[in-house]
This record gives structure tokens, C-alpha cells and sequence, in this order.
């Protein structure tokens, strides 16, 4: 552990017990590897991950891509507008994170850029994501707002930073650390790609034992390897209703004595936390991966 930096190969038969992953080894990994005697370096074992998040890969649909690993934080980036955030991309987010046991804060970016309409909704959001226990944060990198805030969350921690493309990463990014932004220009340039944008998951120390975990923007976020059953364990209201159910193995969707269904007819549940989770419900049901989400 003195920081150097070791380039290391991957075994093409390299796979995680248990997992079929696009990319079995990812950021955030500890590892044990091998140097031979031609100075090359082998990974040959993943140490056991404390957390990760997975979605499932857009074009193998038996398979998972891996976003990053070990995450003291993730914050997930949204807009209400330019471009807007559909809250069933947030739910579902914010359900693989659950099943994860990666904890979330919510960050609405570009508030300076909002209509009162806008700004409505921007209210309403925060109170109802709020309201089921997630921590809610405003930002503007152009007006600098809320900044130092989400530096000072992030101070001793690993965290991802993740979200559709065009919510504004990279302005958070250069915002929070100039340098770290400087060098992933660089490396853009390296691989021939535009400046501000990222394309695969990297890694970056911005303060001491602080790092940032900077991933390409996602447009649709396919959850991976849960069971129908389970959904509703991953929207933290719905399990705490879910204890009043007539039935143990109530699915939320048409039974008889359901707390979750007599929550959403009396306004104690959100309309759009319940539309995303009968989404994924379809999703399973399915088999398919609504990427437009």
C-alpha cells in the first residue's frame, strides 16, 4: 500500500463465482495479483466485496455490468429539466442500490437553470424522496451552490457519482476538484474522445482518502438478478407497509387487505414510486429491459 501504480492483466477465463458480469473486475476492487518474471502482473483473486452496484447490460440480457464496488456513498445525479430524470430511472436506482446495501444521496443539479414550474416539482421531489429516508442535496456548479456540501459528504470516503448523460457530471466534477476534471480531459484526448465526456469508470483521490468514482452516463437502468418477490423489499416504504399485509407473500398488486394498495388509494404513497415498481414487476414478468427508463 505505498500508492504505486501497477498495471495488471486479466485471465480471459477470469470469472466471479456466481456472477456473469460483462466486467467481472470493477472499480472500486481489491485484488491480489502476480508478478511474473518478465515484470508482467496477473490479478488472480477478487477479495469479497462489501457492496456494488449492477444493472443489468443493455445488450446481454443474462448478464450484469458491474458500475463500480466497495462504495462508502453513491450519489445519484438528477434534473427536473435539461434534461428531465424520469423518476422511474431514479427508483430503480435507488432499488438496486437497496439490494446492494449501497446508501444513496440524491443530488438535484442545475438549479439555477429552473423555472417556477420546475422549481415545483424540484420541491416535490425532495419532499418525497426525503420523506422515505433519502438524503436530498440541491447543486449548481455555475452558481457554485451546494458544493462544499457534497465535498464535505464525500470527505474519507469512496464515492460514485452516476446519472443519465447531460445532468451535469462533469461540472460537478471540475467543480468540486479542477484537477481530477483536468485529468480526465486528458485522458479523453488520450482515447481520442470529447473532452466532457466520460467513458468508462474511473477512480480519482481529491482529497486525502477521498476518492470519486466518475461512470459514463446510463440511459436506462436494468435491474439485475432479483426475484419478483423480493422487489418490493427495495423501496424502503413499500417493505414498511408490506408488515400489515393480509398476506405474507402479498404482491402489492391486487390482493385483498394490501397495506401497500390502501397506502396509494389514500395519498400516503407516491403515484410515480408505485408506477416504477409495477415496471419492474413487467420487467420480470417479461424478461426484458425497458432501456428508454
Amino acid at each position: 500500500m505505498d500508492g504505486s501504480l501497477i498495471e495488471c492483466r486479466v485471465k480471459g477465463n477470469f470469472r466471479l463465482k456466481g456472477i456473469r458480469s460483462t466486467n467481472p473486475i470493477a472499480v472500486g476492487d481489491h485484488v491480489k495479483y502476480d508478478v511474473r518474471e518478465d515484470g508482467t502482473a496477473y490479478i488472480v483473486e477478487i477479495l469479497e466485496r462489501k457492496n456494488y452496484i449492477v444493472r443489468k447490460a443493455s445488450n446481454l440480457s443474462k448478464q450484469s455490468h458491474i458500475l463500480a464496488a466497495n462504495l462508502d456513498l453513491c450519489f445519484l445525479i438528477v434534473t427536473i429539466s435539461h434534461p428531465a430524470t424520469a423518476t422511474t430511472f431514479i427508483d430503480r436506482f435507488l432499488a438496486a442500490a437497496e439490494a446492494y446495501r449501497v446508501p444513496v444521496v440524491l443530488v438535484f443539479n442545475k438549479i439555477d437553470i429552473y423555472d417556477s414550474s420546475e422549481r415545483e416539482e424540484l420541491e416535490y421531489l425532495t419532499a418525497l424522496y426525503s420523506s422515505i429516508g433519502y438524503r436530498c442535496l440541491h447543486t449548481s456548479a455555475t452558481d457554485n451552490v451546494g458544493i462544499d456540501a457534497l465535498k464535505e459528504m464525500m470527505r474519507g470516503k469512496v464515492s460514485l457519482l452516476a446519472g443519465n448523460s447531460g445532468v451535469g457530471k462533469s461540472s460537478l466534477v471540475n467543480a468540486i476538484s479542477p484537477e481530477i476534471a483536468a485529468r480526465v480531459g486528458e485522458i479523453s484526448r488520450t482515447h481520442d474522445t470529447g473532452m466532457h465526456t466520460t467513458t468508462y469508470t474511473e477512480m480519482f483521490e481529491f482529497m486525502p482518502q477521498s476518492f470519486i468514482v466518475d461512470t459514463p452516463g446510463v440511459k436506462g437502468f436494468g435491474t439485475y438478478d432479483m426475484e419478483v418477490e423480493e422487489i418490493s423489499h427495495y423501496f424502503v416504504e413499500f417493505f414498511e407497509l408490506s408488515k400489515d399485509c393480509r398476506y405474507g407473500n402479498c404482491t402489492h398488486t391486487h390482493e385483498p387487505g394490501c397495506a401497500v394498495l390502501e397506502a396509494l388509494e389514500n395519498g400516503r404513497l407516491a403515484p410515480s414510486r408505485y408506477q416504477s415498481y409495477l415496471s419492474m414487476l413487467e420487467d420480470k414478468d417479461e424478461g426484458k429491459y425497458r432501456a428508454s427508463e
